[in-house]
């Protein structure tokens, strides 16, 4: 039996050797452990952050075998497999539950415009084709359109694996409206960087979090402060982690979070074109805004 998705769930950095020509193996399993032993509770790869986009379906299917088996059940897993086409998004659900994966998430087709129609067929493909549950990612910068609250509730009331939904519409309204009106249908997790302290403290039951492989111990300690009901604790730690949010949605979020997974040890190599690393002068400004949250200890020059 699957387990149930809560907490912070690093959406994880795809590691790449210098070159970028192959996934760094090694790499990834690092940052597997890393981020487990620093407090996240379950990890999601091949998402944006981990530039699903720009891997094969050899590749995807890699890293999460990889990610479940280095996981060792530690925590949930639950591997992005959405695309552009229904047959690939089901090869790769059909392949992350051989994997051991405890769910899914997937966002709707993207690029040619699609009818709600199309996005709950393809959501009702999905979940035919496997037995654990399935998170509906939907993120309307990326995707040209925005699935509302009402529709994602129909698709949890009438698609069986349809358990979760990751809004990533960046609308704390739109996150209201899903957990306050529509609770009782799908498990709410909020996906936009700066209202993560907002989304947990509404209720939400976690976050899917690009940001963990950033500062993941602050990040675990967020849900686990507000979990807990010390909400003053929680707020406080916020105002120490908001710049650095703030700095990741607007700085470009793959570049940024890739230097930042850097600054803290991690080895995770640059993007892959056409996103470009994040230039000397910008990382200088996210090691200070780290160094800042008390993610980053600042290393004295040694003495002559």
């Amino acid at each position: 039996m699957a387990r149930e998705l809560r907490g912070i769930l690093s959406a994880m950095c795809t590691p790449f050797t210098t070159d970028g020509s192959r996934v760094d193996e090694d790499g990834l399993r690092d940052l597997v452990e890393g981020t487990i032993k620093a407090g996240v509770h379950g990890l999601i790869p091949c998402g944006s952050t981990g530039e699903f986009v720009a891997l094969t379906t050899e590749e995807r299917k890699r890293v999460t075998e990889i990610v479940a088996e280095q996981a060792r059940g530690r925590v949930s897993v639950a591997p992005h497999v959405g695309s552009t086409s229904t047959a690939v998004a089901v090869d790769l659900a059909r392949h992350a539950e051989r994997a051991g994966a405890d769910g899914v998430m997937a966002v709707n087709p993207y690029y040619e415009p699609m009818s709600l129609d199309e996005v709950y067929g393809y959501f009702k493909s999905l979940s035919d084709a496997v037995t654990i549950p399935i998170m509906v990612y939907n993120l309307p910068v990326a995707t040209g359109m925005n699935l509302r609250p009402e529709f994602l509730a129909r698709m949890a009331r009438e698609i069986k694996n349809v358990k979760y939904v990751k809004d990533s519409s960046g609308d704390l309204s739109q996150v209201s409206e899903l957990l306050y009106r529509y609770r009782q249908d799908v498990t709410v997790f909020n996906g936009w960087d700066t209202i993560t302290f907002s989304g947990l403290a509404l209720g939400s039951k976690g976050s899917v979090w690009g940001a963990a492989n950033v500062m993941p111990g602050q990040c675990a300690e967020l849900f686990n402060l507000i979990e807990a009901g010390r909400l003053a604790d929680a707020r406080a730690l916020w105002e120490r982690m908001w710049p650095v949010m703030q700095f990741l949605v607007t700085e470009g979020y793959v570049a940024s979070v890739k230097a930042g997974a850097t600054l803290i040890g991690f080895r995770v190599g640059g993007p892959r074109p056409p996103i470009r690393a994040l230039s000397p002068q910008k990382t200088g400004e996210l090691k200070s805004l780290l160094i800042k949250a008390g993610a980053l200890k600042e290393v004295s020059p040694a003495r002559s």
